[in-house]
């Protein structure tokens, strides 16, 4: 199969185009040329579709088309108008982030979905991150009747995360000694590895897929999370629970300062329990959070090394507590 994918060098696109490889099948990315392609194989096109240059795509014919970087909906309206007659299929990665929280737990698709924003909007604006995205899939189900396939993934973690959530824990954790570990040991977290996500992506479009599917692992906890970076980085650290209260009372930012973690309240429970039901069945298989974490470790310490290029993190390298808050809020939480 051709598959030509919009985006493809960062993160979730390059676990896509390495599961589109294994798999076979001929790969075309397109993107702005601006980060290198790890691969020898892999025919890049440039363009840029925020400024509508979309020339490279023109005359050309695929497979099926994996869309990875559309964000906002008048651009994945135009790569799709242009593509309608030049692929079979047309992929959309959204997010989990298009449902209404809170909602009924577990929330499968057909949960209630954002309301689209009114207005055109020019520019991303994260608080519209859910509600752009649910405009993007409705263009995308427009121009692809029957030949549509939604792909919602819930958090992403494991090798090439720019977004140090799961990376500041496996680190974290890696360097040992007492760590800080929020709410108690059942506290709710939510992940799924890149690569089971792109392997179970790449299966279903070579099986001619559609529909809609939540990509997310199963229901965790922080306990399970900070014992599988343990395991997957051979680390004797001991986690000093500290309870949501406390770390409320001492102005401790949830998921910023210590990344993936909500205080357990009802929303925020809702949040980390989408349903993956619907893709097990199809044939998602995910992998053991330890084994995650192992690979995140190993790629984590490849990039501190100078041997692999960094992420690039965005704003999201400010993530995470700084030694000196964290021990100052462990010797805080302690009785007298």
């Amino acid at each position: 199969m051709e598959i030509l994918v919009l985006g493809g060098s960062h993160f979730v696109g390059r676990h896509l185009v390495d599961a589109a490889r294994a798999a076979g099948h001929t790969v075309t990315v397109f993107n702005r040329g601006r980060t290198p392609l790890p691969w020898d194989d892999v025919e890049q096109l440039i363009g840029d579709r925020e400024h509508g240059d979309l020339e490279s795509l023109r005359g050309r014919d695929w497979d099926a088309c994996l869309d990875v970087n559309g964000y906002l909906p008048q651009y994945v309206r135009a790569s799709a108008e242009l593509l309608a007659d030049r692929v079979a299929r047309y992929a959309f990665i959204s997010t989990a982030s298009v449902y209404v929280i809170p909602g009924s737990p577990p929330i499968e698709e057909t949960g209630e979905l954002h309301a689209v924003p009114a207005h055109e909007v020019e520019t991303l604006d994260m608080e519209l991150y859910g509600p752009l995205k649910v405009a993007c899939e409705q263009a995308v189900e427009r121009i692809f009747p029957g030949r549509a396939l939604i792909l919602r993934p819930g958090i992403v973690a494991g090798p090439y995360d720019p977004t140090n959530r799961f990376p500041w824990w496996v680190e974290r954790v890696a360097r040992g000694g007492e760590v800080l570990a929020p709410g108690t040991p059942i506290s709710p977290v939510q992940l799924v590895d890149g690569r089971d996500l792109a392997a179970f992506s790449i299966g279903l479009m070579g099986r001619d897929g559609t529909g809609t599917f939540n990509l997310c692992g199963p229901p965790s906890s922080f306990g399970e999370l900070i014992a599988a970076c343990k395991e997957g980085t051979g680390s004797d650290a001991t986690p000093v629970w500290v309870s949501d209260e406390h770390l409320l009372a001492e102005g401790v930012e949830p998921y910023h300062e210590l990344p993936l973690w909500l205080p357990d309240e009802p929303d925020n429970r809702v949040f980390y329990s989408f349903s993956n039901a619907r893709a097990r069945a199809a044939g998602m298989r995910l992998r053991p959070l330890a084994e995650t974490a192992r690979d995140t470790w190993a790629w984590l310490s490849a990039v501190r090394a100078g041997d692999v290029p960094p992420p690039v993190t965005g704003g999201y390298a400010a993530l995470g507590l700084t030694p000196e808050r964290e021990l100052e809020l462990i010797r805080s939480s302690q009785p007298e």
